[in-house]
């Protein structure tokens, strides 16, 4: 039994990263159908936290602002006394029209102008806002202010959000005030802002509120973000409002609250990852944990049910509205479901928008689909951009191609991005180089950083020098940590000490995790103390997962319930394969060489000659001497002695009694005596007991005909 782990890999992979540099967008555009994608090369500026660099300006309307912007103009409303239009349009859309003005706007500007300076209100509000929105202070401040002496509330806003802009946050809080009283939802955001930037939460809720209530989108979206921040229940109802208004963020983080939700619901959760980062087979996490590492904000995947479902529909909303990092747990969502084409579609979207973590997703993606040059492309562009995931799969790239240096820069590279696989993956290439006091300093390194399979790795390494003091404790933590090698690891080193209670606890451990070398020594142990229906569970479980001798065991168990068969009568069908002959044949087919003589053995009794002619064959050819010994019985029926002695000669020299009893008989018959008394001493020396009398009485017999 060998220790598991020592020769575990992160990521075993046979790709090649691509020696000329081209841009990856035109081979993943025809790959995935992706037609649209440039809409997402802009930097989303709705991902960052908001401030209150740049309040609302209000236009024309005071509802709709920028969805998804943390404090994009707003427009101001239509005065009810006069009927009077005010200034449209927010700053984004201002952006979209290339910034010049149309003959209308000018003259609609003029128009404002001429009835502002004849004392016009509404005209006043207007032009100041428009003044506001292109950045002119110092032309804007008197129409604002005159508007807002007349009593008009989006005046009043916008005067506090230019005194903002100046530097002056109590006096535009005071004007803000003005206008929430008002009734200016756009005002209350603002003012509840300003308070919760002073550190006055109950200020802030309540005017937030105020705003969230009279249907603004920004106020719900800014309230649920103080709810959420003192974990209060309610913040789910203003983010969910906030988003059916369109607001992106809120959306996204809606999303995010419902998958957390249905992780804590056991009726509603769905796949999450269940083994640290660097674990055997960890070549690439499944779907989520394939996307990174599992963090605060870490894709999660799975069922489309409850709340699960309901996540999904929020991500896409926001996905669709240019959210990255929504796009990037949308193409998480469809990969675990088994949509890679459409999963692709939205990582190449959220990776164009510069979100790192899509780009190595999309890396793993296409290397699936066998596309490791472009994957090699987008795993280099995420690495640069500081993914350590995706620096670990460039660095197990260049070390499958022998490029030792570059792979050590690259799991360098993850180190230095804060990915402790960066250290295991070191480990490991130094390991592979037989550079074992490396191996054990990076080891050790991303041990005491919690790597609970560098831990696992360590104590190999530490145990393979013979010091098994030292990697004691190091298996421990491992396998507390959740390593089911090392649970299995401290199995062993228990069982090595004859301290088999603790040996059994550890094994079960690794067992119920799915080790299948585990579940075979359990499945022994629980034969051994006779407890034959459990065993029979932890064998097939072990039989299962791939384990020749756990499948030769259960086959063995079968075996000892069932009567003996007798040879089939003349005429007769040759009867059905039994399930324990199955079992027996499954693990003769991994070269189990006890299994494939039982086959044989099997096989023959039920007539099938052939059969058991070619198991026994196998098994003889591997080395079995009891298959050597029943094909030579096999071959000696049929009338082939002479190849028959040839398999009984290595069964008799490789220690097989009743071969080299055999070999005696079969030199009597032929006469040669002195043969026959060489084979008899070897049969007595070999045994067993009753084979060994009859090959003394042989000896004897071939004397007295010797010195007749």
């Amino acid at each position: 039994m060998v220790f598991m782990g020592d020769r575990a890999t992160l990521l075993e992979t046979g790709r090649f990263v691509q020696r000329r540099v081209h841009r990856p967008d035109s081979k993943v555009n025809a790959a995935f159908g992706v037609d649209a994608a440039v809409k997402s090369e802009t930097t989303d500026t709705s991902e960052t936290p908001e401030t209150l660099d740049t309040p609302e300006i209000i236009g024309t309307t005071e509802t709709a602002e920028t969805a998804g912007c943390a404090a994009t103009a707003e427009s101001t409303e239509f005065t009810e006394n006069t009927g009077s239009a005010r200034i449209g349009g927010s700053a984004e859309a201002d952006e979209t029209s290339g910034g010049a003005e149309s003959p209308e706007s000018a003259e609609s500007e003029a128009r404002h102008r001429r009835a502002a300076d004849a004392g016009d209100t509404a005209s006043m509000s207007v032009l100041g806002a428009l003044l506001l929105r292109r950045g002119d202070l110092d032309g804007a401040e008197p129409y604002l202010r005159g508007a807002t002496a007349d009593g008009d509330r989006a005046a009043a806003n916008n005067l506090g959000v230019l005194l903002h802009q100046r530097g002056y946050p109590d006096e535009a809080a005071g004007w803000w005030r003005v206008a929430a009283v008002a009734g200016s939802a756009a005002a209350a955001h603002a003012l509840g802002r300003h308070y919760r930037e002073r550190g006055d939460e109950p200020g802030a809720e309540y005017w937030l509120r105020q705003s969230a209530e009279q249907g603004h989108a920004l106020g719900a979206y800014a309230l649920a973000d103080l709810l959420e921040h003192r974990s209060d229940v309610g913040a789910e109802r203003w983010l969910r409002a906030a988003a059916e208004q369109g607001h992106r963020e809120a959306a996204y983080r809606l999303a995010r609250m419902l998958d957390r939700s249905a992780a804590d619901d056991p009726h509603d959760a769905f796949g999450r990852p269940g083994s640290a980062p660097g674990g055997r087979g960890a070549d690439r996490p499944d779907a989520i944990d394939r996307v990174l590492a599992r963090r605060d904000d870490g894709p999660v995947a799975g069922p489309e049910t409850g709340r699960v479902g309901e996540a999904e529909q929020w991500y896409r909303q926001a996905a669709a509205r240019g959210h990255r990092r929504a796009a990037l747990h949308l193409g998480a969502i469809l990969e675990q479901r088994g949509e890679p084409k459409e999963a692709g579609r939205w990582y190449l979207i959220s990776a164009k928008a510069g979100e790192a973590r899509a780009a190595c997703a999309l890396g793993f993606l296409l290397r699936d689909a066998g596309d490791e040059e472009s994957a090699a492309v987008w795993w280099l562009r995420a690495a640069q951009d500081g993914d350590g995931n995706a620096a670990n799969a460039l660095g197990a790239l260049h070390a499958a191609r022998g490029e030792q240096q570059t792979a050590e820069r690259w799991y360098r590279a993850a180190m230095d991005a804060g990915d402790v696989n960066g250290a295991y993956n070191l480990g490991l290439l130094c390991a592979a180089q037989d550079r074992t006091p490396q191996a054990e300093q990076w080891y050790r390194r991303a041990a005491y950083a919690g790597h609970r399979e560098a831990a696992n790795a360590l104590a190999v390494l530490l145990l393979q020098a013979g010091d098994a003091t030292g990697a004691e404790p190091w298996f421990s933590k491992a396998a507390e940590a959740g390593s089911v090698d090392a649970a299995f690891n401290l199995g062993i080193l228990y069982a090595g000490r004859d301290e088999d209670r603790a040996a059994l606890v550890w094994y079960e451990r690794a067992a119920a995790a799915g080790h299948t070398e585990a579940a075979l020594q359990v499945g022994m142990a629980l034969l051994h103390r006779g407890e034959e229906q459990e065993a029979e569970r932890h064998l097939r479980c072990a039989a299962g997962g791939g384990s020749a001798e756990a499948a030769f065991r259960l086959a063995g168990v079968l075996d000892s319930r069932r009567p003996p068969p007798g040879p089939p009568a003349l005429g007769e069908p040759m009867p059905e394969k039994t399930e324990c002959e199955e079992w027996y044949e499954r693990a003769a087919e991994q070269g189990h060489r006890r299994a494939q003589v039982r086959v044989g053995m099997l096989a023959a009794a039920r007539g099938d000659v052939d059969s058991a002619a070619r198991w026994y064959r196998e098994a003889a050819e591997a080395g079995s001497r009891n298959g050597a010994f029943n094909l030579g019985l096999l071959l000696a029926r049929e009338g082939s002695e002479r190849e028959a002695a040839l398999w009984w000669s290595r069964a008799a020299n490789d220690g097989h009694g009743r071969a080299a009893l055999r070999l005696a008989l079969l030199a009597a018959r032929r006469g040669e005596l002195t043969e026959g008394q060489r084979w008899c001493a070897r049969a007595v020396e070999l045994g067993p007991a009753e084979v060994a009398e009859r090959a003394a009485r042989l000896r004897e017999a071939l004397h007295q005909e010797l010195t007749a």
